[in-house]
């Protein structure tokens, strides 16, 4: 009776005795949760092919389609596969999906984090455990540590992407990933947002002034003029915008850097001179007085 007396009058005993009685009520109450959800899977199973329409659908959005894929250069070859947007708009839509990131603890300047998917319904799960540390590369090889709580929040969000995407796709059936894909594909290659010389020409813009990628760089990589680029060179593009977007790629990964000294500044002319000859044509005015 004694000792259980000291033990309470102990500010630290009693510390230790209340964290231990919180974490398990936490534990319960994500137990009592998982259940729940378990319970109402079975309760409303999928319907595949509803979720496998559903998940379509979905792809036929431009602005999806647009960030459907991703794309970087690896050992001499092009390394391509659908990136986190398409992958969290699949499970989306396929349903009883229970998904995301989790920091389990920091230490040391880094944090320990999982990723996982589980299929409610099936039971399969899929899980990935890593380490982040709390610093970004700096030019010169330099690292910058990171203390802001905003920081560090975002660079786990931003490293636990490519994890979630792997364990979303080890879940989800690879058939349906691979309809998806190609519906994404056709999605953009036949995008009614204007003709493709207009959306190649702004593309090249937008590889310019974000990129300092110029035209001849970019006809250098294809080995052709941009006249002669299909639907299918358009979305090659595009995916590869997206790689330097999300960092999985650098610019010298894709073009040649020597190339742009040779570049003069007429980026896209020739398609603005086409776009003006054809506004002109249907104007009945000759296009030499434009």
């Amino acid at each position: 009776m004694n000792n259980l007396t000291e033990q309470f009058n102990n500010p630290q005993a009693t510390q230790q005795f209340q964290g231990g009685a919180l974490a398990m009520a936490s534990a319960s109450r994500e137990m009592e949760e998982v259940k729940g959800q378990i319970f109402m899977a079975k309760q409303f199973p999928r319907n595949i092919f509803a979720a496998e329409q559903r998940i379509l659908d979905t792809c036929k959005r431009p602005a999806l389609a647009a960030v459907a894929m991703y794309r970087y250069p690896k050992g001499g070859t092009n390394v391509t596969g659908p990136s986190i947007r398409l992958a969290e708009a699949i499970a989306q839509n396929w349903g009883n999906l229970s998904y995301g990131i989790q920091e389990l603890e920091q230490r040391n300047g880094e944090s320990v984090a999982k990723a996982f998917c589980w299929d409610l319904e099936t039971n399969v799960r899929q899980e990935k455990v890593f380490t982040v540390k709390h610093a970004i590369g700096l030019k010169g090889g330099k690292l910058k540590q990171l203390t802001d709580p905003r920081d560090v929040y975002e660079k786990v969000a931003n490293d636990g992407a490519r994890r979630l995407r792997a364990c979303i796709l080890g879940v989800i059936p690879g058939d349906v990933i691979d309809k998806a894909v190609q519906q994404c594909t056709d999605t953009l290659a036949g995008n009614s947002q204007g003709p493709l010389k207009d959306r190649v020409a702004k593309m090249l813009e937008g590889f310019k002034n974000h990129y300092r990628v110029t035209q001849e760089m970019v006809e250098e990589k294809f080995g052709y003029s941009a006249n002669s680029f299909t639907e299918f060179d358009y979305v090659e593009l595009v995916n590869i915008a997206n790689s330097l977007k999300d960092g999985m790629s650098k610019v010298e990964d894709w073009f040649n850097k020597e190339d742009a000294k040779k570049a003069d500044g007429g980026l896209g002319a020739e398609f603005k001179k086409e776009v003006k000859d054809d506004a002109a044509a249907n104007a009945n005015v000759p296009a030499n007085e434009g």
